[in-house]
């Protein structure tokens, strides 16, 4: 089959089309023909950062972890999936688990789910990580129907998907972002907007909670942001997080009461630890999509397998408003 592959970690010109097996079938797993994958922050981070990262694959590799596409072969003991069941799932691109970006995909079945039927290949491939991640964060947070919800980045990859299951879960959710562009796709989603470059944490808060804080903050910008997830949270209030790798100064979390939940939606598997909770989130998340109630975002350039390098860059740039979404 061809691939996309990696011989050496850096920069996105060191991905080179290569002829590799297709891979054999084994027990817990299915081979699917790949349709289209997504680009996500860890896949260029894992090319750029390589071996300083402990779930770094081993050399060569082949990249990419979100995928959608067809069942063509399924291992003996798998149950609940025939050959030419349309998938997805978040299920290589590091350690020993080969990724998406080739023509076909062993994957480990706990790790997908079949795709929503309402959606098209290339959208339902940027849905895995960022909607398990969003998933995930707002169920650890307890976010229940009549709270007020506050996503920074609600434009993001995972801050657009927790908008909208925010608001599934019958949440009043606001969300940040900086630009007009950025604004509108939240009012677009759902969400009442707010421009974190013109108002302060002090002000919003009090504009939309009396100055009481809002239940629950989910942070995609994570860091140094995280102080002013704090400063926006009420009483007992919860914060999910997806970016925490900083040190920080947690006496306002104390002095609060601040529950703090740090969301590494990897973890699965990186340890093959607790992999069917995965799949269970995305069998939810397509019952959502097709009632309705969520749809991804993808940015308008999008690629073809072969431009790869040209997506990664693209995505890294951050210039597009959206999922980079890859054709296979």
């Amino acid at each position: 089959m061809q691939a996309m592959t990696i011989s050496q970690f850096g920069d996105s010109n060191v991905f080179s089309a290569a002829d590799v097996p297709i891979p054999e079938l084994k027990p817990g797993h299915v081979l699917v023909r790949v349709a289209a994958s997504s680009v996500n922050p860890v896949d260029y981070k894992i090319r750029e950062a390589g071996a300083d990262l402990p779930f770094a694959p081993a050399l060569p590799a082949i990249l990419g972890m979100d995928f959608a596409g067809t069942v063509v072969g399924v291992a003996d003991d798998v149950d609940g999936y025939k050959l030419n069941d349309e998938v997805y799932g978040c299920a290589g691109g590091l350690g020993g688990l080969p990724g998406s970006l080739a023509e076909y995909m062993l994957v480990d079945v706990r790790l997908m789910a079949h795709k929503p039927r309402s959606l098209s290949m290339q959208e339902a491939a940027a849905l895995p990580l960022v909607s398990i991640t969003a998933f995930e964060g707002l169920q650890r947070a307890g976010v229940k129907a009549g709270q007020q919800v506050l996503v920074h980045g609600g434009s993001g990859g995972v801050g657009h998907i927790a908008v909208q299951l925010a608001k599934h879960l019958g949440a009043d959710v606001y969300a940040t972002g900086g630009g007009d562009a950025q604004l509108q796709l939240i009012s677009a989603l759902g969400a009442t907007g707010i421009n974190y470059k013109t108002s302060t944490v002090d002000d919003y808060v009090n504009q939309h909670t009396n100055g009481q804080g809002f239940d629950v903050v989910f942070d995609t910008v994570g860091a140094e942001n995280l102080t002013s997830s704090m400063l926006a949270s009420k009483l007992n209030g919860h914060i999910a997080t997806t970016v925490s790798m900083v040190e920080l100064d947690l006496t306002l979390a104390h002095i609060k009461g601040l529950s703090m939940h740090v969301v590494f939606m990897l973890i699965p598997m990186i340890h093959d630890i607790g992999r069917a909770a995965h799949g269970d989130i995305l069998k939810q998340v397509a019952e959502i999509v097709d009632g309705g109630a969520l749809r991804p975002v993808l940015t308008e350039k999008q690629f073809q397998l072969s431009e790869i390098a040209a997506a990664h860059d693209y995505a890294e740039a951050g210039t597009g408003l959206g999922k980079v979404v890859v054709s296979h």
